[in-house]
């Protein structure tokens, strides 16, 4: 009965709610991973979801997404970078990969590794922290002391 439950509402409400979303966020990507957590939130609460009446499972829904989206507001706030990247020296403008890399391996505890995921390959705090196993505050703080590292080292 669930499957068929949370099918039949996702027909009726998707396209509303992902609708709503994009007016709230302007972006159609972010509007639909939203709308899709919402939906699995929904099968992860199960029979709480499923016992409320329809009109209450579209506020539920409409709550979950208000509330998952101002979470993330919160988190990206925290992710944007306070200070810009050291300028490097005319002459070091051309460094080569290699150089790069030894710089960032010279970095002190994982903080090459960290600034490279940050910064190379653009994963933000939180992905970093679940794929290394640290809170996402940790490795925003590390990214702090890797840039001034950094700077320290170009100049």
């Amino acid at each position: 009965m669930g499957i068929k439950m949370i099918e039949s509402v996702y027909q009726k409400y998707h396209q509303e709610l992902v609708r709503w979303c994009l007016g709230m966020t302007g972006n159609p990507s972010t509007a639909e991973e939203l709308v899709q957590e919402a939906f699995l939130r929904a099968m992860l609460h199960g029979q709480s979801f499923y016992a409320l009446k329809e009109p209450q499972q579209r506020a539920w829904l409409y709550r979950t997404i208000k509330n998952s989206y101002v979470d993330r507001m919160r988190r990206t706030r925290y992710e944007t970078v306070v200070e810009k990247f050291p300028q490097m020296p005319k002459e070091q403008e051309e460094m080569t990969a290699v150089e790069w890399k030894s710089l960032l391996g010279s970095l002190p505890d994982r903080e090459g590794l960290l600034f490279a995921l940050r910064y190379l390959k653009g994963y933000n705090s939180r992905q970093i922290g679940e794929l290394l196993k640290m809170p996402s505050g940790t490795v925003r703080s590390k990214l702090s002391f890797a840039r001034k590292h950094l700077r320290d080292a170009l100049q």
